[in-house]
């Protein structure tokens, strides 16, 4: 009898050890993730295209609120553009935040939810905005890239 009850704690001993690691697991991936974001976030921010270029998947799917889907090639032009405009003075980024952020973690992709605070100047006109987003990240070759995107405003 005493050997049948040591097996039984033996497995369930086996079954939390092997439940634990697979939520340290996804914490850390979550973790390694939102470090990602964070970087993305800070190089949109900045107009870092090379940063950004590496960050996202070769068949990259961008939509805004107000515009058609654009592809890689597109978004990265429209970068190229923005970046002009950042490095002339012309606009001028004092806020790129994201707030009450949600990961939905699925293996190799995650879907992102979040709250984006915005706040520029361009040619000296103050512009403050707020969006709801959604972000498709993937992972390639252990390393993570966005995507997708999707955002609508809010105000």
């Amino acid at each position: 009898m005493k050997k049948k009850f040591d097996i039984r704690y033996a497995i369930l001993a086996i079954t939390l050890l092997y439940s634990f690691q697979d939520m340290i697991a996804q914490d850390n991936e979550e973790h390694i993730l939102w470090q990602k974001i964070d970087t993305f976030n800070q190089a949109f921010k900045e107009g870092d295209i090379e940063e950004l270029k590496s960050m996202i998947t070769e068949n990259y799917l961008h939509t805004n609120s107000t515009s058609k889907p654009i592809d890689k090639n597109t978004w990265i032009a429209y970068l190229a553009k923005r970046k002009k405009d950042i490095a002339s003075g012309n606009l001028v980024v004092h806020r790129y935040e994201m707030q009450e952020k949600f990961m939905r973690l699925y293996d190799d992709m995650a879907i992102i939810s979040a709250k984006i605070i915005t706040s520029s100047s361009r040619d000296g006109n103050l512009v403050e905005n707020q969006f709801r987003v959604t972000n498709i990240w993937v992972k390639e070759e252990n390393n993570w890239k966005r995507a997708g995107f999707h955002d609508g405003k809010i105000k």
